[in-house]
């Protein structure tokens, strides 16, 4: 696994990103507000989603603080419209 997060991208997002599924290097752990930034770094068209994105560790939506460690699956989670 090396550095890195399995990171997982759903609607707009994966639009964005260019894949469903995309592996993402990391210097080391960080919190879910300093991995979103390093996101829209590398894919700049999300920052105008970034508050609306929700990021989801592991299964589980994540708070800002919380950690995110190489190996984990980091679910981008955009709004759903619905009807």
């Amino acid at each position: 696994m090396g550095n890195t997060v399995n990171l997982l991208a759903f609607g707009g997002a994966r639009d964005i990103v260019g894949a469903s599924e995309v592996r993402f290097e990391l210097s080391g752990p960080c919190t879910v507000e300093e991995f979103m930034g390093e996101v829209c770094r590398r894919y700049p068209a999300l920052t105008p989603h970034r508050r609306s994105i929700r990021l989801a560790v592991n299964g589980t939506y994540a708070h800002a603080d919380e950690k995110i460690r190489c190996g984990d699956d980091v679910a981008l989670i955009p709004p759903v419209a619905g009807g």
